[in-house]
């Protein structure tokens, strides 16, 4: 999705691929003011504890931490405030049936750049379970042997 060469990779949430089942990805642009904007591209964004939910009709990002801008001035950002996404409108709607009916979570995966615009890669995941994350760091350590022997 993201060449790490042209469109870099500014944060990267790799907590969610062991704590969630990531079923289907959705490429989101983000609503940013300026400070913002060039605080995502100094790499001062974290999406951990973040997550994406659909409120009064529109997708929104919840808990992702993009830092107040070191240069900026009095209309600096909030860190911490809720940003809209944006995607289609039919889009949100199969995302709320998906979280309400299903029983599954919105995770952001990664933000980066794409033709100049700040993009979020959204998850559709089910959380795992204990004996789920065993299991896949099981999986990890053998091929990781099984690549070391080869």
């Amino acid at each position: 999705m993201a060449d790490a060469k042209f469109n870099p990779v500014f944060a990267e949430n790799r907590k969610a691929r062991h704590d969630y089942t990531v079923l289907d990805t959705i490429e989101c642009g983000i609503v940013l003011t300026g400070t913002e904007v060039k605080s995502v591209r100094h790499g001062s964004v974290s999406l951990s504890g973040s997550y994406a939910a659909v409120l009064g009709g529109e997708l929104w990002l919840l808990g992702a931490d993009i830092a107040a801008y070191k240069f900026g001035n009095r209309f600096n950002h909030e860190p911490k405030s809720r940003r809209k996404l944006l995607v289609h409108a039919k889009e949100v709607e199969s995302l709320r049936l998906k979280t309400e009916a299903k029983g599954l979570t919105l995770v952001p995966l990664k933000v980066y750049l794409k033709g100049g615009r700040v993009k979020v890669a959204i998850g559709v995941c089910r959380g795992k379970q204990l004996h789920d994350k065993r299991d896949s760091l099981k999986q990890k350590a053998l091929r990781r042997d099984l690549e070391r022997g080869a």
